[in-house]
């Protein structure tokens, strides 16, 4: 077993089948200051300033430790001393209780593809490696996974935000310290990796492989491997399946051929409806792909298309749906529908000529200073029925459709081309699932 130093040509290798990159590229790598993610760092700085571009380091003071953000201002300054940006990002709200590790991983998550948008930059890379892929088969064994979640972590996967990368899946923890080690820079070592209430954590302590070259952490890297190229697959085939039987509509529901279909394609799309962070599992799906009826699974009703078309209706199901929430530029609502902006620019919102929003003595509702003009989005929910002469949806699909509503008022339904006030008609709220369904073939087909 070899523990040396990984190689500018080994990881160039490892980068290479995650492109395409831009031709000066700009990354981000989202750092612990832990040994992983901090040799990930150096690579990537390396591999991008051989090509004229750079690396932004995002790291994340998760705040569970009194000494978290003093550990996250260390990692800031030993990144800058290799000459590589950061910025330290702050979790705020996160409380002890169950699933801490599995709240907090999601929730820095989140923090790193905000930080990502907002900067622009399209590659975030993660530095999971060998063993934490071998904890996670683990993991998923002993929840029953179904075959595509025991391919464990993929090494790319496209989100709204970003594409987050992960070249390090193959290689041994071991390695990495030893790159460290060859460029003489030091790391923290996070104890609440040792913490045992975390699954994860015993399951690393029943390894006892702490290189993570040892034959059983390599034998399940590469059955995941082997079943990640089997998802591969399976993924393709079901986007090319649904290019030829599925009709996406921009209100964020779709059309589907009559007859039978393969249960990891319906899955995929019942997903992407949803909203979900994974689709529904294939034994809950493979009843009614093989005998289509109307039903509602994983928060997706299946109804007769009815005038719309031959066959079905996959649309979201109204009891599912987020609240409505605060927004501003850039808000996500249901994990579907971003709103891109728009609206009054002057600060006030006019009178309409039909008298529908009731306003102040002077004709006007003045902006408040945090710019957000108490602007809600959500479901336009029970409003929908003043509405139905705009459109030939059915009232299913036309309650789920994003709505926003200033202070409680109906301002605007931009699928249904809707403005209160001609102020608003410039406002953009786009369908943007949070799983695409089954990659790009069938979104390239939408």
């Amino acid at each position: 077993m070899t523990h040396g130093a990984l190689s500018t040509a080994e990881f160039d290798a490892l980068m290479r089948p995650l492109g395409p990159f831009e031709p000066r590229p700009h990354l981000a790598v989202g750092v612990s200051g832990g040994a992983d993610s901090l040799a990930l760092a150096l690579l990537a700085a390396g591999w991008t300033a051989a090509r004229g571009g750079r690396v932004t380091a995002l790291v994340v003071d998760h705040g569970l430790r009194g000494e978290s953000r003093a550990e996250a201002a260390l990692a800031c300054r030993r990144l800058a001393g290799l000459g590589i940006a950061a910025e330290l990002l702050a979790l705020r709200g996160l409380a002890r209780g169950p699933r801490l590790a599995e709240r907090a991983r999601a929730a820095r998550h989140d923090r790193l593809r905000q930080a990502c948008a907002a900067a622009g930059i399209l590659h975030l890379l993660l530095g999971h490696h060998a063993g934490d892929q071998a904890e996670t088969v683990a993991i998923r064994l002993a929840a029953r996974s179904q075959p595509a979640g025991l391919a464990g972590m993929a090494a790319l996967r496209e989100t709204a935000e970003v594409r987050l990368l992960r070249p390090l899946l193959t290689i041994a923890p071991g390695r990495l310290r030893a790159t460290l080690a060859a460029a003489g820079i030091g790391w923290t070592d996070d104890p609440s990796n040792h913490d045992e209430a975390a699954q994860r954590a015993r399951i690393r302590r029943l390894r006892a492989d702490a290189d993570g070259d040892g034959p059983v952490t390599m034998a399940m890297g590469q059955a995941a491997a082997w079943r990640g190229a089997a998802r591969a697959r399976a993924e393709r085939a079901a986007a090319a399946l649904l290019a030829a039987r599925a009709r996406l509509l921009p209100e964020g529901c779709a059309i589907l051929s009559p007859g039978p279909i393969e249960a990891g394609a319906l899955a995929a799309l019942i997903g992407m409806l949803s909203g979900a962070e994974r689709p529904p599992s294939l034994r809950q799906v493979a009843p009614l792909a093989a005998r289509p009826a109307p039903a509602t699974i994983g928060g997706v009703r299946l109804l007769p298309a009815g005038r719309l078309g031959d066959g079905w209706l996959l649309a979201r199901e109204a009891a599912a749906l987020a609240p409505p929430m605060p927004a501003t530029v850039g808000t996500v609502w249901d994990r579907r529908f971003r709103w891109s902006g728009g609206g009054p620019s002057d600060g006030t919102i006019g009178v309409p000529s039909d008298g529908t929003i009731a306003v102040p003595s002077d004709g006007t509702i003045a902006v408040p200073s945090d710019g957000t003009i108490g602007v809600s989005l959500g479901a336009l929910g029970a409003d929908s029925a003043g509405l139905r002469r705009l459109s030939s949806l059915p009232a299913a699909v036309l309650r789920t459709l994003p709505a926003l509503r200033h202070h409680g008022i109906l301002v605007a339904v931009p699928h249904l081309r809707y403005y209160a006030d001609p102020a608003w008609r410039d406002c953009r709220v786009a369908f943007e699932p949070a799983l695409p369904a089954a990659g790009g073939a069938f979104m390239a087909a939408w």
